[in-house]
């Protein structure tokens, strides 16, 4: 196995990792906080990382298949997401920090698809 699929599972498990931790934290907690939205970005930066890398692997990056559609909508859901927590408690929005984690578990889940897809591939080699 290659440094540079190590690399790249390490972050994308990161990701996963960090990205679980906020979203279910948020979700016990039962409103958004600070540490929510650092947790956000810090996932978002490691799947952009273990994603920059997996297309050094493939030798040019993005693929029209159903990992890569549902990889880039999730990229996209992620950043939408922290930007989205980082205005909410730029604006001190009590509502909208309130019910902010619905919208989350949904990313989260949204995200899984390719995050599985992506094992799955890998296992078949």
């Amino acid at each position: 196995m290659s440094t540079l699929l190590i690399s790249a599972i390490v972050f994308m498990t990161l990701a996963l990792t960090f990205y679980t931790i906020g979203v279910f934290g948020e979700k016990k907690k039962g409103t958004l906080l600070k540490w929510h939205a650092i947790i956000f970005w810090i996932g978002f930066i490691c799947d952009t990382t273990g994603t920059t890398i997996m297309s050094k692997i493939s030798n040019g990056g993005f693929s029209f298949n159903l990992h890569g559609i549902t990889g880039l909508i999730a990229l996209l859901l992620m950043a939408f997401h922290a930007i989205w927590a980082t205005i909410i408690l730029r604006k001190n929005d009590e509502k909208a920090k309130q019910i902010f984690h619905k919208f989350s578990i949904v990313v989260w889940a949204i995200w899984l698809v390719p995050y599985i897809l992506g094992m799955i591939i890998g296992m078949k080699g």
